[in-house]
């Protein structure tokens, strides 16, 4: 578990019991908060209170408490926001949610003083990008633990070792509330132009995706470069051509051009650098690329990796034993 850090002796609410929600309250409390639970569903603030969890109506503590902390599950936007989060907004509530704890905590807590300390690599949006991201690594004898939408909760993750990777899988929901956000490796490997209809469109999703960016100031951006926002998104980080922080991947067109790129041509994996090739992986073998799709999340898990240093030809031996 990581403690949250800077919450100590504060009153901050849990707005949803889900498994993240109920580690985001030990989480709280691990670090010296108290915290307030509260669900809609009756079952879900039983087992919170059966936990040992202090479950109270929030609408009637507004004045009392320090934060208000929402699980993913909770709209704070659109379609519409809850209507405790809309409540809490406008009486000046701080309001975060577990991801944003996640990143304060891990840059504030001990083990940033570690020989090598913890790197985090965050994927934007689905898809199995995190999970063979984590695959690679574990392939090449990094130790790394996987965590978000194909893992843990955040905030339940082991508390990190010297030279650790944390793969964070994140959503739109996460991403767009989210106060801090610091990967040292940020992915998009794609974009779902249907993924975000039920949460404001495709337009907010995009908007939420590039937080992670924007914002969050990635040591390495991994951008998919076949739809127009990511060329757009990779666009606007790049200071120019030769800009290789911004790492452009495609499975569908050779990438030319001075900085870093990885495409897929003809069942062949390519790594360019400085208008070079620089490494070369045969993909016609490997059972899980089947679809563009899978090449596009191909690229990107390997583009994320070599940003801290694996090699190709461990990424390669991976990629073999890697089942979807």
């Amino acid at each position: 578990m990581i403690p949250v850090a800077g919450f100590t002796n504060s009153l901050a609410g849990v707005l949803g019991l889900c498994e993240a929600g109920l580690a985001t309250a030990r989480a709280l409390q691990a670090g010296g908060a108290t915290a307030l639970c509260w669900d809609d569903d009756a079952g879900l603030r039983e087992r919170a209170s059966t936990e040992g969890f202090a479950v109270e109506d929030l609408s009637r503590r507004l004045e009392s408490i320090d934060s208000l902390i929402v699980s993913e599950s909770i709209a704070f936007l659109y379609p519409e926001p809850h209507p405790l989060v809309a409540a809490a907004m406008a009486e000046g509530v701080r309001v975060d949610n577990e991801t944003g704890l996640f990143f304060a905590s891990l840059g504030s807590g001990d083990w940033a003083d570690l020989d090598v300390p913890p790197r985090v690599i965050a994927v934007a949006g689905g898809g199995p990008t995190a999970r063979l991201v984590h695959h690679m690594l574990g392939g090449a004898g990094r130790p790394a633990q996987l965590a978000g939408a194909s893992g843990c909760a955040p905030l339940a993750i082991e508390v990190p070792q010297s030279g650790e990777v944390i793969v964070l899988e994140l959503t739109g929901r996460q991403l767009g509330l989210a106060r801090g956000l610091t990967p040292d490796v940020a992915v998009l490997a794609g974009f779902e132009k249907g993924a975000g209809e039920a949460h404001g469109g495709a337009g907010w999703q995009f908007a939420a995706l590039r937080r992670l960016f924007a914002e969050g100031g990635p040591d390495r951006a991994v951008v998919g470069f076949d739809d127009p926002e990511g060329v757009f998104l990779a666009n606007q980080l790049s200071v120019g051509r030769g800009d290789d922080r911004v790492i452009r991947v495609s499975a569908t067109r050779k990438l030319a051009g001075a900085g870093w790129n990885v495409f897929v041509r003809k069942g062949f994996l390519a790594e360019w650098r400085k208008a070079r090739q620089v490494a070369s992986l045969d993909l016609r073998q490997t059972q899980f690329v089947q679809s563009e799709e899978a090449l596009r999340q191909v690229c990107a898990a390997y583009a994320a990796v070599r940003a801290l240093g694996v090699a190709p030809r461990q990424i390669e031996a991976a990629l073999r034993s890697f089942q979807g």
